[in-house]
């Protein structure tokens, strides 16, 4: 294993501003997954495409915690998987098959975010699906796609599907499987993965308590055009993020090494 430091050295001096700052903002992105317990301990991966002309896009090094992930340690791959910047890590087969399918397809998907929860997982299982049943789940309903599980995410012909299942939705229940969030940035990405994995907490606990109450048909319409508002004017996540990373840094900086 690359050592840390030596590494910060040489990716950092590597790489534009543009690419550092994203860098940054995908660790601090990882740290915030490990603080709210939503990690299935190394499977699970979040990437952010590059600044730039090329097709390049970040992603965790495979055998990493998430708690370990910082901005040198970020592997960049193409959209065939090769390694465009050495730093002594590899990644997760199903991750590159899953997020170079959605930054292929997609522009506006600058950053992609999947995770095994327990919760997302549960409601990935139930014919339902994701209920709106609470304010969280309302203002984010209409932007939820689905996909059939096919197997662990090895076989590249999968790519297509996933595609066509998401369309140009902004978020995807991978059935039996987990969910899985895109964002116009990272800030974003992150809002609508935190959105989608309270909704699926919510449910759960709702289920275990008896009969659900339903809000009326007006109520939820008007819960989803409010969300989506918020999305169409880049809002999801402006105020929130900034207040994120104040608290990743009072806890200690070192995503950003």
């Amino acid at each position: 294993m690359a050592h840390p430091l030596k590494e910060y050295s040489k990716i950092r001096e590597a790489v534009t501003e543009a690419e550092w700052a994203t860098r940054v903002d995908l660790a601090a992105a990882y740290r915030l997954v490990h603080y709210y317990g939503w990690t299935d301990m190394i499977f699970t991966h979040l990437s952010a495409r590059v600044p730039g002309p090329e097709d390049h896009f970040l992603i965790n090094p495979f055998g990493l915690l998430f708690d370990e992930i910082c901005a040198s340690n970020l592997v960049k791959i193409d959209v065939e998987g090769n390694i465009i910047l050495e730093n002594g890590y590899d990644v997760n087969p199903a991750g590159f098959c899953i997020h170079s399918a959605i930054h292929m397809a997609r522009e506006d998907a600058l950053s992609v975010m999947h995770l095994h929860t327990p919760d997302g997982v549960a409601v990935s299982s139930m014919k339902c699906g994701l209920l709106p049943l609470t304010q969280t789940a309302m203002t984010i309903c209409n932007e939820v796609a689905y996909h059939e599980y096919e197997g662990i995410a090895l076989n590249l012909d999968e790519r297509a599907r996933l595609v066509q299942d998401i369309g140009n939705k902004k978020l995807m229940i991978l059935r039996n499987h987990g969910t899985l969030a895109t964002g116009s940035s990272i800030a974003e990405c992150f809002m609508l993965l935190y959105n989608i994995e309270r909704s699926c907490s919510m449910q759960v606990r709702a289920m275990i308590g008896g009969e659900l109450h339903l809000p009326s048909k007006q109520s939820m319409n008007t819960a989803a055009k409010q969300g989506a508002d918020l999305l169409n004017r880049g809002k999801l996540g402006s105020l929130a993020w900034p207040a994120l990373l104040r608290m990743l840094d009072r806890m200690g900086a070192s995503y950003k090494d």
